[in-house]
């Protein structure tokens, strides 16, 4: 990414995992752990959670919880395994966070670029808080934004725009001197949403 097309008052809000960060590997391993109170030596591959990815950690653990035949569809947003899978996940994932996820190449270089411009900076995830802010601390990427807004920051997420339009507000950015970088379709669709230009990384 060039600083030189970007203006000072303009503004970039970032995706965060397979994005800035390739977490995958770290919820694999917290989804196995999960899974292993139901399911003797889950066979869940990573590819498998990189498709799942997006709409926040209930969700992830819902579709799990499906595939691995531990609940049915109809039944998985009201049931008790959904709840002792959110805990048994949440104790795994802090214990470990950040220890097998790394940062793409060049994520510090660029975002210490955009900020010395004078470009606000947001990272905007659906990742809960109490996973963002050990990951990005992992990483040290914790004071690497001017704001961050995590999937319940708000009482909506992506691929509802309001974060991005309460952000262009914060900020006095018009939605032409806004960008949204991230990898997934949830990303493109809120951007799209919002008005603003959108970038999709593979």
């Amino acid at each position: 990414m060039s600083t030189r097309t970007l203006k000072p008052e303009a503004l970039v809000l970032f995706d965060l995992d397979g994005t800035l960060i390739e977490t995958a590997a770290d919820m694999t391993d917290a989804l196995r752990a999960t899974l292993a109170r139901w399911v003797e030596q889950p066979a869940l591959t990573q590819a498998e959670v990189e498709r799942t990815i997006g709409h926040g950690t209930r969700d992830l653990l819902a579709k799990t919880l499906v595939a691995a035949g531990v609940v049915w569809a109809e039944a998985v947003h009201g049931s008790v395994e959904l709840v002792e899978a959110e805990t048994l996940y949440a104790a795994h994932y802090l214990a470990h966070s950040g220890q097998a996820s790394r940062l793409y190449p060049h994520v510090q270089e660029t975002l210490a670029a955009l900020r010395a411009a004078g470009v606000a900076c947001v990272l905007l995830t659906n990742k809960e808080e109490r996973y963002t802010w050990p990951l990005l601390q992992a990483h040290g990427l914790h004071a690497a934004f001017d704001r961050v807004v995590c999937g319940d920051t708000l009482p909506v997420k992506k691929p509802d725009p309001r974060a991005i339009l309460e952000c262009l507000d914060h900020f006095a950015v018009p939605p032409g001197r806004a960008l949204m970088v991230g990898d997934s379709a949830v990303d493109v669709e809120t951007a799209r949403r919002a008005g603003i230009p959108v970038w999709a990384v593979p």
